[in-house]
C-alpha cells in the first residue's frame, strides 16, 4: 500500500440498521443476486472433534467479495454462550479494497432465515398455515418473523429436546405470531403444511413416515458432511431441492450421507436457486413432499452484506440530510 493511502472501510452498525431491515428486502437481494452471473464459491473447514473452524469466501461479478469467518463450538450451550462466533468482510467488486466490516450475526440471522423463506415461496404450497420449527436456537427463533411476514395467517409450532427453551421462544416470539410448543414430534410433523429443522443434531430427528403429501421441508442445522436432521425416508419421498450445488454436494450430510450409501443418485437433486429463481424447476403437483436443503454459502452472505451496507448508508444518509434541516 503506498504511504499516505487510507482507506475509508464502513463499521457497520447493526444496532443503527436492524430497526430499518425488512425480510422482502432480504429476499428480494438474494432474489437479484440470482439473477446475476454464478457465483465463485469456496469453502474450508478445520475441524477438532464436534468444534470446527469454518472459512467462507464469495465473489460475485458485479457485486463484489466476501470473507466470513465461523467458529462453531456445540459445547457452548453447556457455558451459556452462543455455540456461533465469527467475521464478514465485504470487499469492493472493482478495486478489491475492504469496503465493510459487517455483524457476523445480524448477516448470518438475516441470510439464513431468507434464503430458507424464499425456498419456501418457490416451493411450499401458497395455502401454507401451518409451520413445525424444530429447534429453539437463534437461527430458530428468525424464521419466526421471517416466514410471518410473507404467509398470511400462519400458525407456528415449535418442538425441542429441552422444553423449557421451546418455552422460552415462545415467550420471545408469540407478540410475531401465533406460537404452540409441542412435545409429540411425530404428531406434529403429520400435521404442519411446512417442517423447518434449525438444530446442531448430528443424527436425524425427522423421520420421513411422519410426513403427509403436500408438505415442504426446510433443512437448515447440518452443515458438516456427517451430520443430517432428516433420515433416509424422507429424502426417498421427497423432490429435492437446495440452495446451492457447489455446498450441499460439498457439505452437508442430508446430501452427501444418501449419495454415498447409493440411497440416491445425483440426478434426484433438481437444481438450486438459481434454477429456482429462473423458473426451470419447481413444484409440479399439490401432493408432491418438497425439501429444501438451505445449506448457506458465502455467496448468499455477500448478497446479504451488500444490503445491508446499502441499508446502512442509506440510513446514516437520511440522518445526514434531517440534520442539515
Amino acid at each position: 500500500m503506498k504511504a499516505g493511502l487510507e482507506m475509508d472501510v464502513a463499521l457497520v452498525d447493526p444496532g443503527s440498521i436492524e430497526p430499518h431491515l425488512e425480510w422482502s428486502e432480504v429476499v428480494d437481494a438474494i432474489r437479484s443476486g440470482h439473477a446475476l452471473p454464478r457465483a465463485s464459491i469456496a469453502d474450508n473447514l478445520v475441524q477438532r472433534g464436534r468444534d470446527g473452524l469454518l472459512l467462507r469466501s464469495a465473489w460475485i461479478d458485479g457485486l463484489g467479495s466476501v470473507v466470513k469467518c465461523a467458529t462453531v463450538f456445540p459445547g457452548n450451550d453447556d457455558r451459556g454462550i452462543p455455540t456461533i462466533h465469527g467475521s464478514v468482510t465485504l470487499f469492493d467488486d472493482r478495486t478489491g479494497v475492504p469496503e465493510a466490516f459487517l455483524d457476523f450475526h445480524q448477516v448470518t440471522r438475516w441470510k439464513t432465515a431468507a434464503d430458507s423463506l424464499l425456498g419456501a415461496q418457490l416451493l411450499a404450497r401458497k395455502d401454507s398455515r401451518s409451520v413445525l420449527i424444530i429447534g429453539a436456537g437463534t437461527v430458530a427463533r428468525s424464521l419466526v418473523p421471517a416466514y410471518a411476514s410473507r404467509f398470511q395467517g400462519i400458525r407456528f409450532m415449535v418442538w425441542n429436546r429441552t422444553i423449557a427453551r421451546a418455552e422460552g421462544m415462545k415467550a420471545e416470539c408469540s407478540p410475531l405470531a401465533d406460537i404452540e410448543v409441542v412435545t409429540n414430534i411425530e404428531a406434529a410433523a403429520g400435521e404442519a403444511d411446512i417442517i423447518c429443522c434449525a438444530t446442531m443434531s448430528a443424527k436425524p430427528v425427522l423421520s420421513g413416515r411422519w410426513l403427509k403429501p403436500g408438505q415442504h421441508l426446510d433443512l437448515i442445522g447440518s452443515f458438516r458432511p456427517d451430520t443430517r436432521e432428516v433420515d433416509d425416508d424422507a429424502i426417498l419421498r421427497s423432490s429435492l431441492f437446495v440452495n446451492s450445488l457447489e455446498t450441499a454436494l460439498g457439505k452437508a450430510g442430508e446430501i452427501i450421507i444418501p449419495l454415498e450409501t447409493g440411497v440416491i443418485t445425483r440426478d434426484r437433486i433438481l437444481g438450486d436457486l438459481y434454477d429456482l429463481v429462473a423458473g426451470r424447476i419447481g413444484r409440479t403437483s399439490r401432493e408432491e413432499i418438497t425439501l429444501y436443503k438451505n445449506g448457506g454459502g458465502a455467496h448468499l452472505d455477500l448478497m446479504t452484506a451488500r444490503h445491508l451496507l446499502d441499508k446502512w448508508t442509506s440510513v446514516r444518509r437520511n440522518a445526514g440530510a434531517r440534520d442539515d434541516n
